[in-house]
Protein backbone atom coordinates (compact mmCIF):
# COMPACT_ATOMS: atom_id res chain seq x y z
CA UNK A 1 0.00 0.00 0.00
CA UNK A 2 1.41 3.68 -1.16
CA UNK A 3 1.34 6.36 1.11
CA UNK A 4 -0.93 8.41 -1.93
CA UNK A 5 -3.69 5.80 -1.36
CA UNK A 6 -3.48 5.85 2.42
CA UNK A 7 -4.42 9.48 2.30
CA UNK A 8 -6.46 9.09 -0.24
CA UNK A 9 -8.87 7.16 1.90
CA UNK A 10 -11.45 9.17 4.87
CA UNK A 11 -10.73 9.22 8.60
CA UNK A 12 -13.58 6.02 9.28
CA UNK A 13 -12.16 4.36 5.79
CA UNK A 14 -8.43 4.83 7.64
CA UNK A 15 -9.25 3.38 10.93
CA UNK A 16 -11.34 0.66 9.70
CA UNK A 17 -7.66 -0.34 7.68
CA UNK A 18 -5.98 -0.07 10.65
CA UNK A 19 -8.24 -2.68 12.62
CA UNK A 20 -8.29 -5.25 9.74
CA UNK A 21 -4.52 -4.52 9.59
CA UNK A 22 -3.66 -4.99 13.15
CA UNK A 23 -6.20 -8.55 12.70
CA UNK A 24 -3.72 -9.32 9.23
CA UNK A 25 -0.42 -9.23 11.55
CA UNK A 26 -1.95 -11.16 14.44
CA UNK A 27 -2.82 -14.13 12.33
CA UNK A 28 0.48 -13.88 10.56
CA UNK A 29 2.26 -13.93 13.78
CA UNK A 30 -0.01 -16.85 14.73
CA UNK A 31 1.16 -18.41 11.84
CA UNK A 32 5.00 -17.85 12.05
CA UNK A 33 4.68 -19.28 15.82
CA UNK A 34 3.20 -22.61 14.74
CA UNK A 35 5.75 -22.94 11.68
CA UNK A 36 3.33 -22.31 8.93
CA UNK A 37 4.20 -18.95 7.45
CA UNK A 38 6.07 -19.26 4.20
CA UNK A 39 7.08 -15.59 3.74
CA UNK A 40 8.09 -13.84 6.44
CA UNK A 41 8.02 -10.63 4.80
CA UNK A 42 4.73 -10.30 5.03
CA UNK A 43 5.19 -9.44 8.56
CA UNK A 44 7.42 -6.54 7.95
CA UNK A 45 4.90 -5.10 5.25
CA UNK A 46 2.02 -5.26 7.19
CA UNK A 47 4.22 -3.58 10.05
CA UNK A 48 5.28 -1.06 7.56
CA UNK A 49 0.98 -0.88 6.37
CA UNK A 50 0.15 0.00 10.25
CA UNK A 51 2.40 2.66 10.37
CA UNK A 52 1.93 4.63 7.15
CA UNK A 53 -2.37 4.25 8.50
CA UNK A 54 -0.76 5.82 11.95
CA UNK A 55 1.00 8.52 10.41
CA UNK A 56 -1.73 10.00 8.56
CA UNK A 57 -3.93 9.70 11.13
CA UNK A 58 -1.66 11.44 13.45
CA UNK A 59 -1.50 13.95 10.68
CA UNK A 60 -5.00 14.73 10.31
CA UNK A 61 -5.25 14.99 14.06
CA UNK A 62 -2.42 17.66 13.84
CA UNK A 63 -4.24 19.99 11.58
CA UNK A 64 -7.32 19.59 12.72
CA UNK A 65 -5.97 21.28 16.13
Amino acid sequence: MKINEVRALDTSELKEKLYSLKEQLFQLRRKKAVGALEKGEQITSVRKDIARVNMVLREREIESK
